[in-house]
């Protein structure tokens, strides 16, 4: 079983998890409602992943014998006046994951839980690899700058991300 202070904080993170996945799934709609399917599929993609990592959380706090309280998810903006924005916001937001990770982590080891501390360092590596795709993007998208055909090219090219493998479910 987990502490109580590493199941608040573990807790604390599906939340933050699931309304990440909210976040994704509002930039989505908002880039397929702005003609932009490459675009909104990329976000899309985010969605699930983001949904998948909150379920890696849960099952692990099952899998540990800890109770998973799920929270209300504060709301989220639904519209971006370009791509470059929404895809900066989805950088700071990773960046705010990636401290909140960090965070476990330094419970988990103040508390001697190294089988969290292990368990913790799968999302330390996926918010590494998180960050740099999305600085790719925008290193592009500042590149093209307001180019139609480059950001036509640039939306082709994001249609093409297929889904990520999904978490088991909750046993």
């Amino acid at each position: 079983m987990l502490s109580k202070k590493l199941e608040d904080a573990i807790n604390k993170q599906i939340n933050a998890e699931l309304w990440s996945a909210y976040l994704y799934l509002s930039m989505s709609t908002h880039f397929a409602n702005e003609g932009l399917p490459g675009v909104a599929n990329w976000f899309e993609m985010q969605f699930r992943e983001e949904q998948d990592h909150a379920m890696k959380f849960m099952n692990y706090m099952v899998a540990k014998g800890s109770k998973v309280k799920l929270q209300p998810i504060d709301k989220v903006d639904t519209s971006w006046e370009t791509v470059l924005k929404a895809f900066e916001d989805s950088l700071a937001h990773e960046k705010v994951v990636t401290a909140l990770i960090n965070d476990l982590v330094a419970i988990a080891r103040d508390e001697k839980d190294f089988a969290t501390d292990n368990m913790l360092q799968w999302f330390v590596s996926e918010q590494v690899e998180e960050e740099d795709s999305v600085q790719g993007i925008i290193d592009s998208l500042r590149l093209i700058g307001n180019d139609g055909h480059a950001i036509y090219m640039l939306d082709k090219e994001l249609g093409q991300r297929d889904p990520e493998p999904t978490a088991t479910s909750i046993p």
